[in-house]
C-alpha cells in the first residue's frame, strides 16, 4: 500500500518593484502548522499577521526576528539587484527573487534536517505547492498557484511580504549611509516627492535603476 505524500505549503511574496533605487527582495515561508503552540505563545499573538505595509516598523520587525529564529519555519530569500533588474525588466526579476528564494528555503531546510538526523531526501516523498502573490506563475518544478492580493488572503503569503519589507528596508538603510543625499532611509527608494526633488538635484546614483522613469531621462 502506497504512503500519501506530504504536501508542504510555501508562501512566496517580495518587495521592492515600484521604487526607482535598490534590489528586489522577495521571501519564502513554509511551516508545518499555520499556528503551532510556540508560535501562539510568543509576543505577535496578539499582532493580526496581514499585508506588511498596514503594519507598524516594530510589529514588522517582532515578525521578521520569530521567522528567522524559530525552530517552527522554513525560510529562504533571493535579492536581484538593480543593475539585474535593468537587464531583465521588473517582472522577469520578480520571478527570479521568487525563484532563488524557494531555493534558499529549500536548502535551508535540508541542513536544519540533516543536523536533526533527518534524511536529506525528505523533499522527495513530499508534495511541494508554491503559494504566490500576484496573478503569474514563477516557471518552476514544483506546483504553483498564483493568489491576487495574496498578502490579505494566504497566511504564509503574508508571512513572507512582511520578511521581505523588512529585509529591503535594512538594505536600504544602509545605501543611505553611502547616498545620504537621497534620504533612503525615509522613502526606502520609492517615487516620493522628497526622493524625486533630490533625484533631480543630484541626479541618479550607483543604485537607481536606469530603466525606471524618471530616472531614465536623467541617465542620458
Amino acid at each position: 500500500m502506497s504512503v500519501a505524500k506530504k504536501q508542504i505549503l510555501i508562501g512566496i511574496d517580495e518587495a521592492g518593484r515600484g521604487p526607482l533605487a535598490g534590489p528586489l527582495v522577495a521571501w519564502a515561508v513554509a511551516i508545518e502548522d499555520f499556528f503551532p503552540a510556540s508560535f501562539l505563545k510568543t509576543k505577535i499573538k496578539k499582532i493580526k499577521i496581514r499585508d506588511s505595509k498596514k503594519m507598524t516598523a516594530k510589529q514588522r520587525e517582532i515578525i521578521y526576528q520569530l521567522l528567522k529564529n524559530s525552530p517552527c519555519f522554513r525560510w529562504g530569500r533571493g535579492i536581484v539587484s538593480e543593475k539585474t533588474i535593468d537587464k531583465i525588466n521588473i517582472f522577469q526579476a520578480t520571478k527570479l527573487a521568487m525563484r532563488k528564494a524557494v531555493n534558499h528555503l529549500l536548502e535551508n531546510w535540508a541542513v536544519a534536517d540533516k543536523k536533526n538526523g533527518q534524511s536529506p531526501f525528505y523533499f522527495k516523498n513530499s508534495e511541494i505547492l508554491l503559494l504566490i502573490d500576484g496573478n503569474f506563475k514563477i516557471e518552476t518544478a514544483f506546483q504553483e498557484k498564483p493568489i491576487i492580493k495574496g498578502d490579505e488572503k494566504n497566511k504564509l503569503i503574508a508571512l513572507a511580504s512582511i520578511a521581505a519589507k523588512v529585509e529591503r528596508d535594512k538594505i536600504m538603510l544602509k545605501w543611505h549611509k553611502k547616498y545620504p543625499q537621497y534620504g533612503f532611509d525615509k522613502h526606502k527608494g520609492y517615487p516620493t516627492k522628497l526622493h524625486l526633488e533630490m533625484l533631480k538635484k543630484f541626479g541618479p546614483c550607483a543604485i537607481h535603476r536606469k530603466t525606471f522613469s524618471p530616472v531614465k531621462r536623467l541617465s542620458y
